[in-house]
C-alpha cells in the first residue's frame, strides 16, 4: 500500500477491524517514510452487472457514480456515512443475486425507498434530481404524495 502523502511503499498496518458482518476490513496504517497515518478499506467485490438505461442502452454498474449521488443528497445532513455505506452494500446484494442486468429505474426506486427510511431531506433531495422538480410546486407536490 502506497502512502498518500509521500508515495512511499513501506507503510505498516497499525490496527485491523472487520466492520459491517465481515463485509469489510479497515485497516489503520502508518508510513513507515514520513510517519503520515491513513486508514484503507478492504471490501468484497461484487459480480459485475449491467445497469439497462432508457430506449434499453446497458452500461456497466459504477459504484462511484451511485455513491457519489447519494452523498450528494445527503450532504450537510446528520447521517453516518457507515449507515450510506451499509445501505449501498445491500441494495449492491439485491441487485446483483442471480441478475445480468437490473433497470435503472428500479436502482432509482430502491435508493429512494431506503432513503426515505434513512433521511426525508436526502430523499427528496434525491427525488428533486430523479423526478426533474423545475420549481417550488414540484417539491410541494411530491411531498404530499408521498
Amino acid at each position: 500500500m502506497y502512502c498518500p502523502k509521500c508515495k512511499s511503499e513501506n507503510t505498516r498496518v497499525l490496527d485491523t477491524r472487520v466492520v459491517e458482518n465481515w463485509k469489510l476490513v479497515k485497516r489503520k496504517r502508518e508510513c513507515e517514510n514520513c510517519f503520515h497515518k491513513f486508514t484503507t478499506f478492504e471490501r468484497i467485490e461484487f459480480p459485475k452487472f449491467f445497469v439497462l438505461k432508457s430506449w434499453w442502452k446497458k452500461e456497466l454498474y459504477n459504484r462511484d457514480k451511485l455513491e457519489n449521488s447519494i452523498l450528494m443528497a445527503c450532504n450537510k445532513r446528520d447521517i453516518d456515512i457507515d449507515r450510506i455505506e451499509q445501505m449501498i452494500i445491500d441494495l449492491e446484494n439485491s441487485w446483483a443475486s442471480n441478475k445480468n442486468a437490473i433497470s435503472s429505474k428500479r436502482i432509482w426506486k430502491d435508493i429512494l425507498s431506503e432513503l426515505k427510511k434513512l433521511d426525508e431531506v436526502a430523499y427528496i433531495r434525491y427525488a428533486s434530481v430523479y423526478h426533474n422538480f423545475s420549481n417550488k410546486d414540484d417539491f410541494i407536490e411530491f411531498i404530499r404524495e408521498s
